[in-house]
């Protein structure tokens, strides 16, 4: 079993920047990849980035490409989604999410797999 639980959401600025982290918690957590997620209001949850669990893997959605920024510290057993450049189409809840491998990360949907509760992002114009 493995718990994730985010933090770092808020209200921002277009053209400002926020910083989510997801910590990780239980059994082999730490050697799991660790994605992040997003549903806007009235749309399907969507892939944005991946890390797998040695950092060597990393993996953006097109439209965050140049703007997102996904890291893991391995000794806190946290990832972070460092975002810049933030516009209001970026608005939404954002889900931190783990599995066995990168690809799986990708390929997950909700509600199979591990899931944190979520954290708010708003992005005003």
């Amino acid at each position: 079993q493995v718990q994730l639980v985010e933090s770092g959401g808020g209200l921002v600025q277009a053209g400002g920047s926020l910083r989510l982290s997801c910590a990780a918690s239980g059994r082999a957590s730490s050697r799991y990849a660790l994605g992040w997620f997003r549903q806007a209001p009235g749309k399907e949850r969507e892939f944005v980035a991946v890390i797998s669990w040695t950092g060597g893997s990393i993996y953006y959605t097109d439209s965050v490409k140049g703007r997102f920024t996904i890291s893991r510290d391995i000794t806190k057993n946290t990832a972070y989604l460092q975002m810049s450049s933030l516009k209001p189409e970026d608005t939404a809840v954002y889900y931190c999410a783990a599995a066995s491998s990168s690809g799986a990360v990708q390929s997950m949907v909700y509600p199979t797999g591990y899931w944190g509760q979520g954290t708010q992002v708003t992005v005003s114009s």
